[in-house]
């Protein structure tokens, strides 16, 4: 797999001088996004391309190639695959659509045949292609830009994967590895998740998932708790709906299959269950960021009683379980408010809190032994601005994070524009922030739950 991520050198068969055209731009992602390998642009009509020398077969290129990304039209795709096995080609991204999802299995199968006989492994086809942004690879026709991090999104929908490309921009979500699974003729889910449990610039797997080849569901369920036990994996489903597998059938050629079945097979691998793509990546944000908790004892600071109120919902709908504070950390937290404030949990600093009792606050929860979770909960005030209790915030998360006693810290901030800065500022200096206090329980609740599961693990061994 190794020869898919970090490429020594790329051809891109089918690359194109016209803009506009896929071909082209694949071509130029590569070079822009600042891959330093060798590629080669492969078009027999063509000279140069892009300021590349252009060759007329990839037989013809001078040097050895790991990764040969198939941009051609599906009639001769199987051509192309001949020669690339034949050059000693490591792996074929197959761009191009018109296989399985429409029916023609054959051609996929013959394809498969061509790949197996030669030892070259087949993403795809029916993929936008494939980025890892710790190799500056981003050889998708998506948008060039991607924010490196330690998320890997692997997704079987190709639109949608490039629309959340866009999309991680906007929100700030950094990036290990995108992949696009198209078909799945060869390489599969699992495949791509063993080999990211194993990358030291992945923190969390995401998956969008529309089914599994038909007889891969035992073998799912083994091969993914070996992942899961060294890395989080969080998956939304599409197809549950009845007319949703069928679209998904025709999608991607997946079997949907019943949505309990799938719902089982996750529990047992470990796999955590989203159920919109905000939520994956809310969750995702959290794991990415944050230690892996080591207890349930979960506290609330708000300086509104209402979002705490919320909050305590929250919490019991997802299984958080809050801390009753011993007296003597009542009497601490009582020291960091108003004497009108609430010590119990929620900690109540009040309406009238300013950025010296949330830092108070967030020390003595920090300190704490019978704390190891915190969420924290801003509702706007005249009083308080969220920029200045964003900086405060990440001042002190500073001073913790490297120490024994540093525990997973999630804020929930809720206002308006300056809010909205606020949450900004704190998912750029890795502290998961959403803009409502649900969110923010949710993520934590995931956190939890996942730490639960190695528990289990560990004690049957």
């Amino acid at each position: 797999m190794k020869p898919l991520f970090e490429p020594r050198s790329i051809a891109v068969i089918g690359a194109s001088r016209s803009p506009g055209k896929i071909g082209h731009t694949i071509m130029k992602n590569i070079i822009e996004y600042g891959y330093k390998g060798r590629i080669y642009p492969i078009n027999p009509k063509a000279d140069k391309i892009l300021g590349y020398k252009a060759y007329k077969s990839v037989l013809e290129v001078p040097d050895e190639i790991d990764m040969a990304i198939i941009v051609v039209p599906e009639q001769i795709v199987l051509k192309v695959a001949e020669e690339c096995g034949r050059k000693g080609v490591k792996v074929l991204v197959v761009i191009a659509s018109g296989f399985s999802e429409v029916g023609n299995i054959e051609a996929e199968r013959k394809l498969v045949e061509i790949a197996r006989r030669y030892g070259m492994r087949v993403l795809g086809p029916n993929i936008f292609g494939i980025t890892y942004t710790p190799a500056k690879l981003n050889a998708t026709f998506g948008p060039k830009d991607v924010l490196e991090g330690p998320i890997a999104f692997i997704t079987q929908s190709g639109a949608l994967g490039i629309a959340l490309m866009g999309w991680t921009i906007m929100e700030e979500i950094g990036i290990s590895a995108l992949v696009s699974m198209g078909n799945m003729a060869d390489i599969d889910v699992i495949d791509v998740s063993k080999y990211l449990a194993g990358d030291p610039n992945t923190r969390v797997i995401t998956i969008y998932l529309e089914g599994l080849k038909p007889g891969t569901g035992r073998k799912f369920i083994e091969e993914m708790k070996k992942v899961t036990a060294k890395k989080p994996v969080i998956v939304i489903k599409a197809g549950r709906s009845k007319r949703g597998a069928a679209a998904a059938a025709s999608h991607t050629g997946s079997l949907a299959g019943s949505d309990n079945l799938y719902q089982a097979a996750f529990k047992q691998a470990g796999i955590i269950r989203a159920y919109t793509t905000e939520e994956m990546f809310d969750w995702a944000r959290a794991f990415a960021s944050q230690p892996l908790p080591r207890g349930e004892e979960t506290i609330i600071i708000t300086n509104g009683g209402g979002v705490g109120v919320l909050a305590t919902d929250a919490a019991e709908e997802h299984n958080v379980k809050l801390l009753d504070p011993s007296p003597e950390l009542k009497e601490k937290f009582k020291k960091a408010m108003p004497w009108f404030g609430s010590a119990r949990n929620p900690v109540d600093l009040t309406g009238q809190a300013i950025v010296e009792n949330y830092v108070e606050a967030l020390r003595i929860a920090f300190e704490s032994g019978e704390i190891h979770n915190i969420i924290l909960l801003y509702c706007r005030t005249a009083i308080l601005d969220p920029r200045d209790l964003a900086k405060a915030v990440i001042k002190l998360y500073e001073e913790y994070k490297e120490t024994n006693y540093s525990k997973p810290l999630v804020a929930g901030f809720v206002g308006g524009e300056d809010v909205r800065e606020a949450v900004r500022l704190l998912n750029k200096n890795g502290i998961p922030a959403y803009p409502s206090a649900e969110r923010a329980v949710a993520s934590i609740a995931k956190m939890i739950w996942y730490m639960r599961y190695l528990n289990k693990i560990k004690s049957r061994k």
